[in-house]
């Protein structure tokens, strides 16, 4: 089997999911800085890189009225090129992708590549988010059938994550309990990672 797609899956399997941590356009949507916090350490554990490559852009002006009057923006979509490499062997799998990105003249590129970057990851990994997404039209409410669990638990110290982590007995329970937590480290991911391995195998 693929060494690099045993160190993707290793990847995939410890991120269950990633809160929102940032508002926009008055929605609640998870930022690429958050996105790059949980999947470059996994990266560095496993030896593997990922090479973006701009492969073509198209600008496009926009113009239109604000309540300060008249504004223009560059609509920029870029298509690009994202190659893991696996630095031990040397093996490389190739994904194109595409973004769009709007804002001033200067700065439509980086939005789409910003923009581009983290939802490639998002949808690489199937990362899950909360179904009101900035980007999700239909914005549906969420249906949530797991027990909430209270914010102290999420600065919980290890012990007493283990506590918690024993008491989900299902893969939604875990989930629930994982999207709670600001910012998990790495020993608690692998926490949950192993937790969520046991309740698999139960099925």
């Amino acid at each position: 089997m693929s060494k690099l797609f045993q160190k993707l899956l290793k990847i995939q399997e410890a991120v269950l999911g990633l809160s929102k941590n940032k508002k926009g356009f008055g929605f609640d949507y998870v930022t690429g800085n958050k996105v790059l916090d949980y999947i470059k350490p996994l990266m560095n554990e496993n030896g593997i890189i990922l090479k973006q490559e701009v492969l073509s852009i198209d600008n496009i002006r926009v113009d239109y009225a604000t309540k300060n009057g008249n504004k223009s923006e560059m609509n920029s979509k870029v298509m690009m090129k994202f190659t893991w490499v696996d630095c031990d062997t040397g093996e490389k799998d190739e994904n194109l992708f595409g973004a769009n990105g709007q804002n001033d003249w200067d700065k439509g590129v980086g939005s789409a590549l910003t923009y581009g970057e983290r939802y490639f990851l998002l949808k690489y990994f199937h990362i899950a988010t909360d179904q009101d997404d900035i980007d999700n039209p239909d914005r549906k409410k969420e249906i949530k059938s797991a027990p909430v669990v209270e914010k102290e638990k999420a600065v919980a110290p290890i012990d007493d994550l283990k506590k918690a982590l024993a008491a989900c007995k299902s893969v939604e329970e875990l989930n629930s309990l994982y999207k709670s937590m600001d910012k998990p480290t790495p020993a608690m991911i692998e926490l949950f990672a192993t937790r969520k391995k046991g309740i698999a195998e139960k099925i």
